[in-house]
């Protein structure tokens, strides 16, 4: 059975409330992701790159990642985050000249084909999904 990311990491209880609560904003870097903390007051001094490594957020420039035991809230904010992650790893597989040939299971155990919502990009011809059915983890990227 296959480990999840959060699983990875096992994270402490207050980092993954952190995690969770605090005001992220992420940008894609060639495969890894910039984390910006917007619950500061000056949020461009809490921005730290986190490297992504086969699906799992394995590193992090902030200095809480290096001086204690266990991932940092910005590395557990990747990893609760699928469509963040799925995104990041497909963006690192281009970014390497690689190709997207499976799709990742993040996405596969997200989708509720119940819940879906009818939506204008269903009757476009193209395969570039609307932003609500990337957000909701319902369709990918094309590749």
């Amino acid at each position: 059975m296959t480990r999840t990311p959060l699983e990875e990491l096992d994270p402490s209880n207050r980092i993954l409330k952190r995690a969770q609560y605090e005001a992220f904003v992420f940008s894609l870097l060639d495969g890894d992701v910039l984390v910006r903390n917007e619950s500061h007051a000056n949020p461009s001094e809490h921005e730290y790159r986190v490297t992504v490594v086969d699906g799992i957020p394995t590193h992090c420039e902030c200095p809480a990642d290096t001086m204690y035991d266990g991932p940092c809230k910005h590395r557990v904010a990747i990893a609760i985050r699928p469509c963040i992650l799925d995104v990041a790893m497909q963006m690192g597989l281009v970014a390497d000249g690689g190709v997207v040939t499976h799709r990742s299971y993040f996405r596969s155990d997200r989708i509720d084909e119940t819940k879906a919502h009818q939506c204008d990009c269903e009757d476009v011809d193209n395969d570039f999904p609307c932003w609500e059915c990337f957000r909701t983890c319902q369709k990918e990227l094309p590749e």
